[in-house]
C-alpha cells in the first residue's frame, strides 16, 4: 500500500457538549476509557496510516499532550510496579507520527482538511472524523484505500439511512460501475449537502472516512462557501465527481454495514459509550448483567 498519510480534523468547538468542553476538547471526552481521538487514531495506524496529522484550533493543546510521553506518570507507575497501566499510558505515544497543525478560524470542513496540503504533498491521503468512531473488528478504511488505488480517484464512506433523516447528512446519487470488488462499492455521479428528504437522490448518507486524491487541494482553494457560510468538502468532491481521470477526478463509494458509533451528539455519546462497553471483555459480562437488573427497574 502506498497510502500512509491521514488527517484528523479536530477544531470544532464542541457547543453541543457544554459546559463539558469549555475547558475540555470534544475529542478528549471519555469513551470508556480512552478519548474518543484515540480510537481515530487507532483505526488509521491499524489500516497501515503511521503518519497522522491533526487539524486543531485554539484551546485544543491537550490533544497534543495525550500523544506525548509523561516521564513522570510513566515512571510513578513503573516505580509501583503497576505495569498494566503503563502499557495503556504508552499506547497513545506509541501509535505512529502524530503531527498537529491549527486551522486557525473554524471555515468548515473542507476549509480544515485544506489545511493538510503542505503536509500531504502530492499523494492520496485519508481523512477520518472524530465523530464517527467504526467498531475495529469491521473493515472499512481498508477496503476504501484499496479502492481508491484501485481507481485512482477518491472514495468516501457511505451508510443507508431511513429517508427522514437524510437531510442531516451529506448525500450521494450512486451507479454501478465494472470493476467493483462487489455490489456495495459503487461510482459517485452525484453528491448534495443536507438535502430536503424529498430532493435526496437516496438514502446513502455521506459518513466520516474519506480517501482523497490530492488534486481536492486545488478544487477547495476555488471552492466558494457553502451551506451554512462554511467551505464544504461534500461541494469539492461534488466538482471532483465531474472531472476526468487525468485531472484527479471520479469519487467512489463504499456502503458500510458494520457497527458505527456516532459520538457527535450527547444522546448518540451515552449510546456509544454503552455499546462499545457492553462489548469489552473486562467490563462486558458485568456491565451487561447490571443494565439488565436496570432496565427491570424502569419497567417496573
Amino acid at each position: 500500500m502506498t497510502i500512509h498519510k491521514a488527517v484528523i480534523p479536530a477544531a470544532g468547538l464542541g457547543t453541543r457538549f457544554l459546559p463539558a468542553t469549555k475547558s475540555t476538547p470534544k475529542e478528549m471526552l471519555p469513551v470508556v476509557d480512552k478519548p474518543a481521538i484515540q480510537y481515530v487514531v487507532e483505526e488509521a495506524v491499524k489500516a497501515g496510516l503511521d503518519d497522522v496529522l491533526l487539524i486543531t484550533g485554539r484551546s485544543k493543546r491537550t490533544l497534543a499532550d495525550h500523544f506525548d510521553a509523561v516521564p513522570e506518570l510513566e515512571a510513578a507507575l513503573e516505580a509501583k510496579g503497576d505495569l498494566e497501566r503503563l502499557a495503556k499510558v504508552r499506547e497513545s505515544t506509541e501509535l505512529g507520527h502524530v503531527h498537529f497543525v491549527r486551522q486557525g478560524q473554524p471555515k468548515g470542513l473542507g476549509h480544515a482538511v485544506l489545511q493538510a496540503k503542505h503536509h500531504v504533498g502530492q499523494e492520496p491521503f485519508a481523512v477520518l472524523l472524530g465523530d464517527d468512531l467504526i467498531d475495529e473488528r469491521d473493515e472499512l478504511l481498508s477496503t476504501m484505500l484499496a479502492l481508491q488505488e484501485r481507481t485512482g480517484g477518491s472514495v468516501i464512506a457511505l451508510l443507508e439511512v431511513p429517508p427522514a433523516q437524510i437531510s442531516m447528512y451529506g448525500c450521494a446519487a450512486v451507479e454501478p460501475f465494472d470493476g467493483a470488488a462487489d455490489p456495495d462499492q459503487v461510482r459517485i455521479t452525484a453528491l448534495v449537502e443536507k438535502p430536503p428528504a424529498d430532493e435526496a437522490p437516496s438514502n446513502l448518507a455521506i459518513i466520516g472516512r474519506y480517501v482523497l486524491h490530492p488534486a481536492v487541494f486545488e478544487v477547495l482553494e476555488n471552492t466558494a462557501p457553502g451551506r451554512g457560510g462554511e467551505i464544504q468538502l461534500t461541494d469539492a468532491l461534488a466538482t471532483l465527481a465531474g472531472l476526468p481521470a487525468s485531472e484527479g477526478g471520479g469519487v467512489y463509494g463504499v456502503v458500510f454495514r458494520g457497527r458505527r458509533y456516532d459520538t457527535g451528539d450527547r444522546l448518540d455519546y451515552l449510546k456509544a459509550v454503552v455499546q462499545i462497553a457492553v462489548d469489552r471483555p473486562d467490563l462486558g459480562p458485568d456491565f451487561r448483567a447490571w443494565l439488565g437488573e436496570f432496565s427491570q427497574t424502569l419497567s417496573d
